[in-house]
């Protein structure tokens, strides 16, 4: 299993490389620049600034040198917020997105079990197909959709909650419920599924005739593999909602890293930009692994 762990690990030191070298020529060959205003600047100005940020060196001396600061643990100055550095901003930025991401898995998971497993209780009945057809809803539901009908329905028709910011625990409601929906729909419908093919067998059926009730083979016997397909699917998921919460954050008001990615990205901000791909794809490596260990440990006969 360590050996295993180490042989991922070395793999994604040249997959992270080659993502921060795509984003890097990326930004670089698309149009506009992070001095292009309203107002053009004149030739001279233009080529001081560059000279100021380094922007007028190679591409691939540029390169060398952020990786430089960012293995000395600064990822530059901001060519957009000139108050701030990008380490700053990072720090502003990445605790709420955590926070917001992480929540929202919790719930995520917790809805999508509870929904799989009742819906696997009563096989082929209404209730199995109500709540299949409410996981296909969830999980077809955008979240530039629900998010607006959240607040639309709880902060603005019934005012149950806060419409946005982040002043309590109650402002992190909806947010977080927003962002997990759909991946509460997708939860359900995996374990679903995969209960569904336990029950057909030979152990299960074995078990069932011993007298055993169907609420004592989930929880002794089913939902530990039952868990498998949900474990490979969140860690992509768990990145994807970490990373994809910028709709969220827009729409609730929340200060987060998703934000400040888009802002970068339309002002060219090219520090900024590359200092949130970096983290993101760290968080992806790092939940990718996690999610393997965790297969691992529901499912021995992967250690083999």
């Amino acid at each position: 299993m360590i050996r295993q762990t180490l042989n991922r690990l070395l793999t994604a030191i040249p997959t992270l490389g080659a993502v921060l070298i795509a984003s890097f020529l990326l930004m670089r060959f698309a149009p506009g620049g992070p001095f292009d205003g309203e107002r053009p600047l004149d030739d001279a100005t233009r080529a001081a600034l560059e000279a100021s940020y380094g922007l007028d060196q190679p591409m691939w001396q540029q390169l060398i040198t952020w990786l430089g600061r960012v293995l000395m643990g600064d990822f530059g100055p901001s060519l957009v917020y000139r108050d701030f550095t990008v380490t700053e901003l990072v720090a502003q930025g990445l605790p709420t997105s955590m926070m917001l991401g992480g929540a929202a898995i919790i719930l995520a998971f917790v809805i999508g079990l509870a929904l799989g497993v009742r819906a696997a209780l009563a096989p082929g009945g209404y209730l199995d197909k109500y709540l299949m057809l409410l996981a296909t809803l969830l999980t077809a539901l955008p979240v530039f959709v629900t998010g607006p009908l959240l607040v639309l329905l709880f902060a603005v028709t019934l005012r149950l909650l806060p419409l946005g910011g982040t002043g309590s625990i109650w402002h992190w409601v909806l947010p977080v419920i927003a962002l997990s929906l759909p991946v509460a729909g997708a939860i359900a419908k995996l374990v679903r599924a995969a209960l569904a093919d336990l029950w057909q067998r030979d152990a299960i059926r074995t078990a069932r005739a011993r007298g055993l009730s169907r609420i004592a083979i989930l929880y002794g016997h089913a939902l530990r593999p039952a868990l498998v397909p949900v474990v490979s699917y969140l860690g992509p998921a768990a990145a994807g909602m970490l990373t994809g919460a910028v709709v969220v954050e827009t729409v609730f008001g929340l200060p987060g890293l998703g934000r400040y990615f888009v802002q970068g990205a339309l002002n060219r901000d090219y520090p900024l930009i590359m200092a949130v791909v970096l983290i993101y794809a760290l968080l992806i490596i790092l939940f990718n692994l996690i999610a393997d260990l965790l297969y691992a440990w529901l499912d021995p006969r992967v250690q083999r």
